[in-house]
């Protein structure tokens, strides 16, 4: 990314909303914004393999491993505003499971992207299955839209769900029963 040119388009955006860029308050926005669009665009430029770093270890167990109430927080590319909330995630192990902070990780890494909720949903899901060849996986994210609260239909307590089920989460309704009813378990 390119942040010095990032600078000069939000100093022109900054002057084609009425604003005047060389204010004491302002003089600094451009490169703040610019750092920050970094930072939260960093997903393109993250690398799923080398996120995991080998952090995959042999397992025989093929019991369900849940890690619930990951923090997510994405830019709507509709609006380039935030949405936020949790992302849950679930998968059996053929032979192989991740380090559990690569769970956080592979979140981040899609997250940290222009994103649909939907869309971010199902990326994490097939990362993880490909990754590890999981038997299954789930994930389920519960998020609020800043575009959907801020502007337009201005639903302050709306929130969104979506999920996404691979393999055996998807082919076997007690498998999936039993993801869904550990979610909901405190």
């Amino acid at each position: 990314m390119d942040k010095k040119k990032v600078e000069d388009l939000i100093r022109q955006l900054l002057i084609e909303i009425g604003e005047d860029p060389t204010r004491e308050g302002l003089l600094m926005t451009p490169k703040r914004v610019a750092d920050s669009y970094e930072f939260l665009s960093s997903g393109y430029r993250t690398d799923v393999n080398h996120l995991i770093n080998n952090a995959k270890f042999g397992s025989q167990a093929n019991n369900m491993i849940i890690v619930k109430d990951i923090e997510v927080y994405s830019l709507c590319e509709h609006h380039m505003l935030p949405f936020f909330g949790t992302c849950h995630i679930g998968y059996i192990a053929r032979t192989q499971v991740l380090g559990v902070s690569k769970l956080a990780r592979i979140v981040d890494a899609f997250a940290r992207r222009l994103q649909i909720q939907e869309r971010l949903t199902a990326q994490i899901a097939h990362a993880i299955l490909s990754e590890i060849d999981a038997e299954g996986v789930g994930v389920v994210m519960n998020c609020k839209h800043l575009c959907m609260m801020m502007r337009g239909v201005e639903k302050q307590n709306s929130s969104m769900v979506t999920s996404s089920v691979l393999g055996s989460f998807h082919n076997d309704a007690p498998t999936r029963q039993e993801f869904l009813n550990l979610l909901d378990r405190k």
